[in-house]
């Protein structure tokens, strides 16, 4: 008995010694800057001796778990000191760390994604991320800094083309890019019809474009998420700058509410060109303007409010014949909850607004569409341990969409006021996400997400013979619209349909050795929103439309795979990535399709497909006085809509066509030069594949008029695109102690004058009366100077 009892005493104390050594603690905490308190997102946190560690999130929280004992810490990023330190370990630590800008960092940044050895372990992939500061060193058209006109430096970028509004990502359309800011969606990322992006520079803190291997936190669209975060205001001491351009300025003011516990920020944007058209006798006005707004406040060490906003607007007017207005506007209220050193949470309460408005005077009526969307997001992070992290939540959003309303303007118009039915819907997300450290080399990130849409009811929805609101002439081998035969009406609780789907996620890294790794990653997606627009960009015009009985959601699967290398401890960069991605239900337009004012957009809509498959080359330099990055895609994207029945032929015959996105060869060259404290020099290259284009091949006279017959969609091209932009940054009085510095930005847009075709016309010759070809040029070689400032 004794002996019996002297084993179990003594299977109790190894196993309690076997605990002790299992036993493990967690370090966390937020870190910022320590001049202004920003929380800092993508900060390395690493333990050399466990080859292990975690990086910052979007709100500068970290936590790493790890058994007890004593370790060296690094803390990292770039363009700060590094922090190391030697932490014991033997409980539960809360540690904030403030990192101290460093005095030999230099003005520019490059891309920060993939520069630590850290991420070549991690499975994320597709993904690019830019720093503001490379972002305003960039030569760009009339010197305004641009977010959008940057990324499309990046490989799988591409957008129309010079004042085309949005960005296409990997052949996909622009309607596919879920763009975010603060987590509020914009639904217009364009001012000016495309000229400039509606992000002002000086408000930005960190900017992620998610192309592939997309985490499942993100829905709605089914091509990239381009994620963007507000600063939070200086809570230190009150600061200011701003910038004086040709065409615009711009002023940015933050300090504390509450010195170390609050900020505000508030930023403001003009155009002012409009201002100097009177000089040439000229009574037109075009101009933009936008506002930035955040107010953050940590109540505690476990919770932290911000209340985040944006109002921008656009105006353009033609004498007293024409004005044209429209803006987004977005509020968003989050609430930061720690409810341990391992859960970490944040519940979003957010409102978005894009409205279109068009005053036509010399009809007298006017024109009002738009989109209005509520969002409840409630998101988790838990750090599970060193090996396990989780996300998870929850979203639901609200729309009301408006097609469009005439009113007239004036009693005498002779116009009836005329209002396109209103449309509703309700679409719910939960998710789970997980990255998991299975090995020293291997790392997967898996999860899913589900998704419902639910097209609530509307005043009047249309019945169809057949339920078939497009019909197939057999004789003229024409699509036509159908007759309806009846009208339904709903309440706006009933659901006129529903869809759900499940969208797995899954991204794979194995490292080969300690400088490269190979990646893999798969993605299903489920976009229920549409942008009704027969142009190659998207316009003010353009009209969002929901999911439902005649218009099915687009779903994506894409597979991609990669190839991630580090030369000369980081100095050197190399990406590699094939794709392949497959979208169903891509809205098509039938010939003749009127998109404007139409209450019954169902007649002129067929469900095709969509395809999209490349090649994309990164090779960057991330350090020294030359920096930079050459990217080259070579891809495809291709879009058809069969028959449904056999009788049918489809559009283009039913066979593939190029998409308007789609461009064979696109190459970029960014480089910056820092010659010495003062001069620094940076320039682009871009050659890109023309975009394709649709081209009469003949004509013929009916009746005494001339009418175009046309080849088949899109099989031709605009000529190549390309232009080289240079930029010279002169800073005065670099080693200046005083508050007030300023640096001058001279630059030089297409400098050899390069007349890249926007669009190619057709028309008769009034003199020779033979057809001719007009190429439409909008910029060539554009100089531009601009001063920044900050005090």
């Amino acid at each position: 008995m004794k002996k019996n009892s002297l084993r179990i005493l003594i299977f109790f104390v190894f196993f309690l010694a076997s605990l002790n050594a299992q036993e493990k603690f967690t370090l966390s905490g937020t870190i910022t800057d320590s001049k202004s308190n920003e929380t800092l997102i993508g900060v390395n946190i690493i333990v050399p001796q466990l080859k292990s560690g975690t990086v910052t999130n979007e709100y500068g929280f970290y936590s790493l778990t790890l058994p007890s004992g004593t370790y060296e810490v690094q803390i990292s990023y770039l363009g700060y000191k590094t922090i190391t330190e030697t932490l014991e370990l033997n409980n539960d630590i809360v540690k904030n760390y403030k990192l101290v800008e460093s005095v030999e960092a230099l003005d520019q940044v490059v891309i920060k994604d993939d520069v630590e050895r850290l991420n070549i372990r991690k499975p994320q992939m597709s993904v690019n991320s830019l720093s503001i500061k490379t972002i305003k060193n960039m030569p760009v058209v009339l010197g305004e800094v641009d977010v959008i006109k940057s990324i499309t430096l990046l490989p799988g970028v591409t957008n129309a083309g010079e004042g085309s509004s949005g960005f296409n990502v990997r052949g996909g359309a622009a309607d596919q890019n879920l763009i975010l800011l603060d987590e509020a969606t914009i639904f217009n990322s364009s001012h000016l019809f495309g000229f400039f992006s509606v992000f002002n520079p000086d408000a930005i803190k960190d900017l992620k474009l998610y192309k592939g291997g997309i985490p499942s936190k993100y829905g709605g669209r089914v091509s990239s998420v381009l994620d963007i975060y507000q600063k939070e205001g200086n809570s230190s001491e009150f600061h200011m700058n701003g910038g004086i351009g040709l065409i615009s300025s711009r002023l940015l003011a933050e300090g504390p509410i509450k010195k170390d516990k609050g900020s505000f920020l508030f930023g403001g944007r003009s155009s002012y060109a409009h201002l100097f058209l009177p000089l040439f006798d000229l009574d037109n006005v075009a101009y933009f303007y936008d506002l930035n707004t955040k107010l953050s406040y940590r109540l505690n060490d476990k919770n932290s409010i911000f209340l985040s906003g944006y109002f921008g607007r656009d105006i353009f007017e033609i004498a007293d014949s024409f004005k044209n207005e429209y803006g987004n506007a977005v509020i968003n209220f989050r609430w930061n909850h720690l409810f341990s050193d391992k859960l970490f949470s944040n519940l979003s309460l957010i409102y978005s607004d894009y409205d279109y408005d068009l005053e036509l005077s010399f009809v007298e009526f006017d024109w009002q569409s738009g989109i209005r969307n509520f969002n409840l997001k409630y998101d988790f992070k838990h750090y599970i341990n060193n090996k396990i992290k989780l996300e998870y939540g929850l979203n639901s959003i609200y729309y009301r969409f408006n097609p469009g309303e005439i009113r007239p303007t004036t009693e005498s118009s002779g116009i009836n006021p005329f209002k396109l039915t209103d449309k509703f819907a309700l679409e719910n997300a939960i998710y789970l996400d997980a990255e998991h450290k299975i090995s020293p080399k291997l790392s997967v990130r898996y999860g899913v997400r589900f998704s419902t849409f639910h097209r609530l009811g509307q005043d009047e929805l249309n019945v169809y013979e057949n339920n078939n609101p497009v019909i197939f002439n057999e004789n003229l081998g024409i699509y036509q619209k159908a007759e309806p035969i009846g009208t339904r009406g709903f309440n706006k609780s009933d659901v006129i349909e529903s869809f759900a789907n499940f969208e797995p996620r899954l991204a794979i890294s194995y490292q080969l050795n300690e400088n490269s790794s190979v990646k893999a990653s798969y993605n299903r997606m489920s976009q229920y929103l549409h942008l009704l627009s027969n142009t190659n960009s998207p316009t003010p015009l353009d009209v969002w439309a929901p999911s439902g009985e005649f218009i099915k959601p687009q779903l994506l699967d894409q597979v991609a795979l990669g190839y991630f290398k580090t030369f000369k401890n980081n100095q050197y960069s190399l990406e590699v990535e094939t794709f392949y991605k497959k979208i169903d239900n891509r809205i098509d337009y039938i010939d003749g399709a009127n998109l404007i004012a139409n209450n019954a957009i169902e007649q002129v809509i067929l469900n095709g497909e969509a395809r999209a498959y490349g090649l994309e080359v990164l090779l960057r330099k991330n350090e020294g006085r030359l920096k930079g990055w050459l990217a080259y895609t070579l891809s495809k994207s291709e879009q058809r809509t069969p028959g449904r029945t056999a009788i049918e032929t489809g559009i283009n015959n039913g066979n593939w066509y190029n998409t308007p996105f789609d461009k064979t060869h696109d190459i970029s060259l960014t480089a910056s030069y820092d010659i010495n404290k003062k001069w620094s020099l940076s320039s682009n290259f871009l050659f890109q594949t023309g975009q394709p284009a649709t081209f009469p091949n003949g004509q013929y006279e009916y009746n005494g008029i001339v009418i175009p017959s046309y080849e088949a969609r899109n099989s031709s091209r605009l000529p190549t695109y390309h232009r080289l932009d240079l930029a010279v940054n002169y800073n005065p009085k670099p080693k200046s102690t005083k508050r007030f510095k300023g640096k001058w930005v001279f630059g030089v847009y297409n400098i050899y004058n390069r007349r890249n075709a926007a669009n190619i016309t057709f028309r008769e010759n009034r003199n020779s009366g033979t057809n001719e070809a007009v190429r439409l040029a909008i910029f060539g070689i554009v100089p531009s100077v601009s001063y920044n400032f900050s005090f």
